[in-house]
């Protein structure tokens, strides 16, 4: 098995594709939520908002633009290196994050147990394993790290002069995965919990960077979400 291809890659730039800015949108309604009285941000409707938005985003740029598989970075010769490093790398964050949740947190005077209560926890096990999170893993992917995360970094090469720079896109990567960990429905959900989203944005960000590969990302989430979500529910049973 050999490392993704990690050589030049074009950078897509405002000039190079519409609407790049529409990004911006899901940052405005996700800060917009956190700005709202706690009975309106309770309402089910404005907690998925900030998604909604993004997913409306990415369709009308998804309408507008030519290449949109190479920009997300869904060719389908990606398939073939995202699927092993993708596992290599879920199976590390999952062992991983499965002793903060397990281990740490409890230790640290965290109750877990309320995850019992969550949408996830209540579904039947065959239904979460592996279809209910594969089809998140993709759709969360897909917006975050493909549209977000690349449409910021379209509009941040434009601020630097150093090559190098402009491929990592700090700011880029900084904001969509605070932008990630703090969803609204993560937050409500996954309550402190959601802290751990911060270290897995920035490695799927950094690593999407690198190689302009979703599927990497995508089986990653995948197989970490399967590891910790069988342990955790085993634990908690």
């Amino acid at each position: 098995m050999t490392a993704p291809e990690s050589g030049p890659h074009v950078i897509p730039t405002q000039a190079k594709e519409w609407g790049a800015a529409l990004a911006l949108l899901p940052i405005t309604a996700t800060l917009g939520f956190y700005g709202l009285p706690t009975s309106l941000q309770e309402q089910t409707l404005v907690l998925f908002a900030p998604q909604i938005v993004a997913y409306l985003a990415f369709g009308l740029w998804a309408t507008r633009n030519c290449n949109i598989a190479s920009r997300l970075g869904l060719e389908k010769g990606n398939v073939r290196s995202g699927l092993p490093w993708g596992l290599i790398t879920g199976l590390l964050l999952g062992c991983l994050n499965t002793i903060v949740i397990l281990s740490v947190y409890p230790y640290l005077g965290y109750d877990i147990n309320f995850l019992k209560a969550t949408p996830h926890g209540r579904l039947p096990f065959l239904v979460m394993v592996p279809w209910f999170i594969c089809a998140i893993a993709f759709f969360v992917e897909l917006n975050f790290r493909g549209f977000l995360l690349g449409r910021l970094a379209a509009l941040e090469s434009g601020l630097w002069r150093s090559g190098m720079v402009q491929r990592f896109s700090p700011l880029a990567i900084i904001a969509s995965t605070l932008i990630f960990a703090f969803d609204p429905f993560m937050v409500n959900t996954f309550q402190d919990l959601h802290w751990i989203a911060v270290w897995d944005g920035l490695i799927w960000g950094i690593i999407w960077l690198r190689t302009r590969n979703l599927s990497i990302t995508i089986v990653a989430h995948a197989v970490e979400v399967i590891v910790m979500y069988s342990s955790v529910k085993f634990a908690l049973s």
